[in-house]
């Protein structure tokens, strides 16, 4: 009986091996749709930095692929002193930090109250009225935004933080809610037999546990804050409070047919955009990944 045992035993073993020894079969048809994704995306890239770095005469030789030889700032000099990259990049910031934080907070305690109380009619509708507000562009309500902003004082960088707050806040309690759905009620009902309040269920127990879901709404802010052009443009009446992309305009006359210049000043109005992606992809990818296995 032993011997019998002990035969099943190694052909089980035997073939566990087989499985994990089984080679994994590669979707070439998606690997390849990856790569041509890559490429459109490094191309233009590589072509930035390449003539970002080249000097006048190089940067209408028409070789935009060929390496800058030698190594040349000068764009980035003129770059910085023809948009007054300091106050552009000040301006982008007070608006993107704004915005940002704005949205977090409201999104998340927007999403609280209406996860917990979904049975209600009032926030449930409330959810579907946000819901509904992401089929509206900004441009379909830009002159009335223009008009309402003049007359309370708000054409500056305050009024653009509200309304790009307002317009990120669907999305974004979307996601809020998403993720809410999957912590255990159980949490709060403990917190409650501790004594403690709604606000400080909030604070102290949910909105850690929000910390995945945070830093993706803050990225997707982030990202429409500090590239966002029309509304700038449309809303702040002061030119010297204007952001980085609409400077960059105001300016694109100026070196239009200085090509370096034009892309250095792309390069660093977009490299804070890539940086801040890179030490927050972590939270992004933890953030879908926890969404997954507990949805």
């Amino acid at each position: 009986m032993s011997t019998q045992n002990t035969t099943t035993r190694s052909l089980v073993a035997g073939g566990a091996a087989k499985v994990r020894t089984r080679p994994e079969r590669v979707n070439w048809s998606a690997t390849v749709v990856l790569l041509l994704c890559t490429v459109t995306v490094l191309i233009p890239l590589y072509v930035t930095i390449s003539m970002s770095f080249k000097t006048a005469g190089q940067s209408v030789d028409g070789q935009a692929f060929s390496l800058p030889m030698p190594l040349s700032i000068e764009g980035f000099v003129e770059a910085w002193q023809l948009t007054k990259f300091p106050v552009g990049f000040a301006m982008s910031f007070l608006v993107t930090a704004g915005t940002v934080c704005a949205t977090i907070l409201l999104a998340a305690l927007a999403s609280y109250a209406i996860v917990r109380n979904w049975d209600r009619r009032l926030f449930r509708w409330s959810f579907f009225y946000l819901l509904a507000a992401m089929f509206i562009p900004f441009p379909v309500v830009a002159l009335p935004q223009i008009q309402l902003t003049g007359r309370l004082g708000l054409d500056n960088p305050g009024g653009v933080i509200l309304l790009a707050t307002m317009f990120q806040l669907s999305f974004s309690v979307l996601l809020f809610t998403a993720f809410l759905r999957s912590i255990p009620l159980e949490l709060e009902e403990s917190a409650r037999i501790d004594g403690a309040t709604t606000w400080q269920t909030f604070w102290k127990l949910i909105f850690p546990l929000l910390a995945p879901m945070s830093a993706t709404v803050g990225i997707f802010a982030f990202l429409y804050a500090w590239n966002d052009f029309m509304m700038p443009s449309l809303i702040i009446s002061d030119p010297a409070l204007q952001t980085l992309p609409v400077r960059q305009n105001l300016f694109q006359n100026q070196f239009s047919s200085n090509y370096h210049v034009s892309f250095a000043s792309y390069l660093m109005a977009m490299a804070p955009a890539i940086v801040v992606y890179l030490f927050t992809q972590r939270w992004v990818m933890e953030s879908v990944t926890q969404g997954a296995v507990k949805g």
